[in-house]
């Protein structure tokens, strides 16, 4: 099949596409089989059926999004790609210009980039509690400070606490020289980045003199009430089921909170549950709690850490699958000391979770869907 396009402003079209034998436009011929000639604002597309026909549609509603002025960086035509082969009806726009934050620091607007980022924005805006899990690199935390920002601005909530448990950082920091500040300031650098990201430097530092913006360890969030407060818990795979309740249990009047991480990715002690996986339990079907889950196609970074994702997760289910060892067969297992391992562990090997929603492709559900179309039916 042949299909013929033309535009007459050829400008739009080298911002979906680059150069001509650039990477975006090979990037789309390999994964769809298509060939595409183009010439001026002139292109032509040859290949199946099938294939053609939704580089043409794919193609027309991005060089009309680029026409009417919405910023097309670097990924989007294989993200707005994907999007389209799962949902082919959807109008691309209800995703690129759904604008959460119109201005950020690189200039450019946030906005969600995958139908798993839309219904989890769509989510963001309904829902007073929100878990957001999959794996790294998928926007998770970012959107979240984007979403916290914006009510911040809308004066919705009057302040934004973004808290993460320290296990990483090791609890026990008195070693360290410095504040315990300074101590945890390194741990808690990607919130910080995402915050100046959105914010000028010296705002974010006036707000956080102000008390406006908090950044802190789960720990400081003992005892506390907070009302009125967007709140985000990162890398909540690494707190127990206590200190997740502890947590979820500070949410007063007016607060939205937001829980995020990925299972797969639990750095507890060998034998500690993740207060993650026990939520995901124990809160399904509860009024007013979203699920968001994501997955290796929602990866936002570089496409090689996508397949680097899919790579772990083919290897994790492989090993899921394999029969336990017969007991005769551990008979001649050499003693430890030569070189086999100490036969401890270290907790990162441990089977995953069948309920956890970040190794699944179900979407979850939330208690109530969203009127927006998103994931849940990435």
């Amino acid at each position: 099949m042949t299909i013929k396009l033309s535009f007459e402003d050829q400008v739009p079209l080298q911002l979906v596409l680059g150069s001509v034998g650039g990477q975006a436009m090979e990037d789309l011929q390999r994964s769809t089989g298509v060939t595409l000639h183009v010439r001026g604002g002139e292109v032509t597309i040859d290949g199946e059926d099938a294939a053609a026909a939704l580089v043409e549609r794919l193609l027309r509603q991005m060089v009309g999004m680029a026409r009417a002025g919405t910023p097309i960086h670097a990924g989007d035509l294989s993200r707005a790609l994907e999007v389209m082969r799962r949902e082919p009806r959807i109008d691309l726009r209800s995703l690129f210009d759904d604008t959460i934050v119109g201005r950020t620091g690189s200039g450019r607007p946030i906005a969600p980039r995958s139908l798993a980022q839309k219904y989890y924005v769509d989510c963001l805006r309904r829902y007073d509690l929100n878990f957001g899990v999959g794996p790294a690199g998928t926007g998770k935390t970012y959107l979240a400070v984007a979403m916290g920002v914006r009510m911040l601005m809308d004066k919705r909530v009057r302040r934004i606490i973004l808290a993460r448990p320290a296990i990483e950082a090791g609890e026990n920091l008195g070693f360290l020289p410095g504040t315990f500040e300074e101590k945890i300031s390194p741990y808690m650098r990607p919130l910080y980045d995402a915050l100046h990201d959105m914010l000028d430097v010296q705002k974010v530092l006036r707000m956080m003199e102000q008390g406006i913006i908090e950044i802190a360890p789960l720990a400081y969030m003992r005892g506390r009430t907070l009302s009125e407060t967007f709140l985000i818990l990162d890398e909540a795979q690494n707190t127990t089921p206590e200190q997740m309740k502890m947590f979820l249990t500070r949410i007063g009047t007016g607060t939205r909170a937001v829980v995020t991480g990925d299972p797969s990715q639990n750095d507890l002690p060998s034998g500690k549950r993740s207060g993650l996986s026990h939520a995901l339990k124990v809160l399904r079907g509860v009024d007013g709690v979203g699920f968001c889950p994501f997955s290796a196609a929602d990866v936002m970074r570089h496409q090689l850490v996508q397949r680097i994702i899919l790579a772990y997760d083919r290897d994790d289910q492989r090993r899921r699958n394999q029969p336990p060892p017969r007991r005769h067969d551990l008979v001649d297992d050499p003693p430890p000391g030569n070189g086999h391992g100490n036969g401890h562990g270290n907790g990162h090997d441990s089977e995953r979770d069948p309920d956890d929603l970040a190794s699944a492709q179900d979407p979850g559900h939330a208690h109530g869907k969203p009127e927006a179309s998103g994931p849940g039916s990435h």
